[in-house]
């Protein structure tokens, strides 16, 4: 990969971290007020059962961890594997695309 794609991930890199420690604390927040307000698992999904709020918070939420997550695995499979070149990046990018499918499946499930 060249200096120019490097970079990019790295600042999307960065850039998901950011969404995702927002929405990681917006998400537990939310579970303790749930929770300790004495609601069930039930109660909670029917309450985001058809919130559009609620899946725009979980569609971004899915979208940076599909980024992040990805971006981060390179250094591992290089470090840990030795595996380098284009099947790594074809790899984490399937491993993304899986991440975001699966992700979005259970925020529309949750949704509807």
């Amino acid at each position: 990969m060249n200096y120019r794609s490097e970079t990019a991930l790295w600042i999307a890199q960065r850039a998901s971290a950011a969404v995702l420690a927002l929405c990681v604390t917006v998400h537990l927040v939310t579970i303790v007020y749930a929770v300790r307000g004495g609601l069930t698992a039930a109660e909670i999904f029917a309450r985001t059962r058809g919130s559009v709020g609620w899946l725009a918070f979980y569609s971004i939420f899915v979208i940076a961890a599909s980024v992040h997550a990805p971006i981060g695995l390179r250094p591992v499979l290089s470090e840990c594997l030795k595996w380098r070149g284009n099947s790594r990046e074809v790899f984490v990018l399937a491993f993304g695309v899986a991440m975001a499918w699966m992700g979005m499946r259970a925020v529309l499930t949750v949704f509807t």
